[in-house]
């Protein structure tokens, strides 16, 4: 038996290999999350690369799939892929994950269709990134555990956490400075990474978490996938016009999609209670840290997923064109004046993280979605043609409460998990967050359209009369889907001189230096765009304040002896990685007990 010094000896000694694990998946997820945003600015750019109209009706489905894929098949498959993470190993799943992107990544980069022939190679090309992209998802999360001790989680993660949401907003600033230059750049500059990513994990990464000999749960995965993708489904296409509606939520096929997709989740929830090696662990949720930590996970996903997107057409949209900046760049600096939010993510998770080891995530992790929630209050208060200093310091609050949340919510997670069951439970924190996030940007979309919808045809009819167009052609032109004008200034395009065309715009008396101005169509959607941004701001806010709700109940949790205690029994002190399980005699627990008074 070993002594209490021979323990805390042990428990004591610094581990390197920790620092390669956190480095290697910090590198992995900002890889996958630098590239599930980085088309959002690059997208003006790759379409017209590939001589495709983002703008007509019928490439609407390609625009919202190649800007949304990546992130639904993400969701649907984490969970499974950790799952498989804890049967067969994680850190050969995590290698395998960022294999599969390099390869994606560089058939991306070879894309030489053009038309639709080039967006469906686009579409299919970015889910096969995305496969890669699970997989990096699902085990990233595990594998810090598993090299971590308790008392350092909240760091590791936090660090990776940072990683995860900085990288969605560096992938903005990333897109926009490539895709001018060479939109192909915007595929290519994940390959080197990737490469050096797949063998560093290969050669550094070790397997020291507890594998679970088990079966595959084909039923539970092929049933979650085909309801998931139902629901992600319909939302996608629910966002798009329909029989002569805004959009298409009153759809048979969208209300097949998520009537047929919610039915199936519900089944895959009695599959899971029934068969022997179930997917998804229902029984996690028994713990009240594991279920209250995806609940405030799931609300403030649900209230962030689409911020990204409103924020980018409230700047490219109205303020940078009323500021002087040309339709076609503001993509670039759209990102460029986001910049604050990361920087406020970059401070605070890290810090958070090591706060949370030392006094608990609780009431961090609560603080954290408080704040956001009046931080979006804040931004729904200021006006649509706002002072840059004042939105840059909200933006920076944003980033520096979200990050207050994201580190000791995700270590308060991961410590209540089992051993065997953090590939599996870390993935569904991941499921929460991305699935809500798609959910978020169907809702801010839908909130955002109808608003434009009640009143821009009239706004589009005065302004384009006062201006000299015949009111038979402003009247045609007035009644254009409102999703058309978010896509348009999304994409940084004036709308005004793609519907009208050189034709009229040439006619007498039609003053086309003010239509086709910086400030003509941003004033014509300001007041209609502002209707929706408020509610939309303050409902996520709500969403914020139920999350910071659930955060609190989740109770003061385990404290870090006590976890490490219980992992050190469990595993049979696997984490030295010296002691073997048939060498824990009964007095081991007791023991270790001991040593963990005399060291406080």
């Amino acid at each position: 038996m070993p002594t209490s010094t021979t323990l805390a000896s042990r428990l004591n000694h610094p581990d390197h290999y920790k620092w390669i694990a956190l480095s290697n998946t910090t590198l992995g997820i900002l890889l996958a999350t630098i590239n599930g945003s980085i088309l959002l600015i690059a997208l003006p750019d790759i379409f017209k690369g590939i001589k495709l109209d983002p703008l007509a009706a019928s490439n609407t489905p390609y625009f919202l799939w190649i800007l949304t894929g990546f992130l639904l098949v993400t969701s649907v498959l984490v969970v499974s892929f950790g799952r498989v993470g804890d049967i067969f190993g994680r850190v050969k799943m995590f290698t395998l994950g960022f294999a599969i992107f390099t390869v994606f990544s560089i058939l991306l980069t070879l894309t030489w269709m053009t038309g639709v022939p080039g967006a469906l190679w686009l579409i299919v090309m970015r889910v096969g990134q995305g496969v890669g992209g699970a997989f990096l998802f699902a085990n990233s999360n595990a594998i810090l555990t598993d090299a971590f001790p308790p008392d350092e989680r909240g760091l590791a993660l936090g660090i990776n956490g940072v990683a995860a949401i900085g990288g969605s907003f560096l992938g903005l600033v990333i897109g926009g400075v490539l895709a001018p230059i060479q939109w192909h750049l915007v595929f290519l500059v994940s390959v080197p990474v990737s490469l050096i990513g797949t063998f560093w994990s290969y050669l550094k990464l070790r397997d020291n978490g507890v594998r679970t000999p088990a079966t595959i749960d084909w039923t539970g995965n092929i049933v979650f996938a085909l309801g998931l993708i139902a629901v992600l489904t319909g939302i996608v296409y629910g966002l798009q016009p329909y029989g002569g509606h805004s959009m298409g939520w009153t759809s048979p096929f969208v209300l097949s999609c998520l009537i047929g997709g919610v039915v199936a989740l519900v089944a895959f929830v009695f599959i899971e209670r029934r068969v022997k090696d179930p997917m998804f662990q229902m029984s996690l949720f028994q713990m009240r840290g594991f279920a209250m930590g995806n609940l405030a996970t799931l609300c403030l996903s649900l209230a962030r997923g689409g911020l990204q997107f409103i924020l980018i057409i409230w700047l490219q949209g109205i303020w940078l064109p009323q500021h002087g900046y040309s339709f076609s760049e503001t993509p670039l600096w759209a990102g460029i004046y986001m910049i604050p939010l990361t920087i406020g993510f970059l401070i605070a998770g890290p810090v958070s993280g090591r706060l949370a080891d030392r006094h608990g995530a609780r009431n961090f992790a609560t603080l954290g979605l408080v704040l956001t929630g009046l931080s979006l209050v804040g931004l729904q208060a200021i006006p649509i043609n706002f002072p840059y200093p004042l939105f840059a310091a909200l933006l920076l609050l944003v980033g520096l409460s979200m990050g207050l949340f994201s580190a000791p919510n995700s270590s308060a997670v991961m410590n209540s998990l089992p051993a065997d069951r953090r590939g599996a439970g870390g993935a569904m924190l991941n499921t929460f967050m991305n699935s809500a996030s798609v959910l978020s940007i169907g809702f801010f979309f839908t909130v955002i359209t109808l608003g434009l919808s009640a009143s821009l045809p009239s706004s589009l009819l005065r302004g384009l009369t006062r201006e000299g167009v015949p009111t038979a052609i402003a009247t045609g032109i007035s009644h254009i889907p409102a999703i058309g004008s978010l896509f348009s200034a999304f994409l940084g395009i004036n709308p005004i001189q793609e519907l009208l065309g050189p034709k009229v715009l040439a006619m007498p008396g039609v003053n086309s230096r003010v239509l086709l101005g910086h400030g003509f169509f941003p004033s014509l959607i300001e007041t209609p765009f502002a209707h929706g941004l408020h509610l939309a701001f303050l409902v996520a806010a709500g969403l914020c304040f139920l999350g910071a709700v659930f955060s609190w109940l989740r109770g003061p949790g385990v404290q870090h002896h006590v976890v490490s205690l219980r992992e050190e029994v469990a595993e049979g002190y696997s984490s030295v990685g010296e002691v073997a399980m048939g060498e824990v005699g009964v007095g081991a627990e007791g023991e270790f007990v001991e040593v963990l008074r005399e060291e406080r």
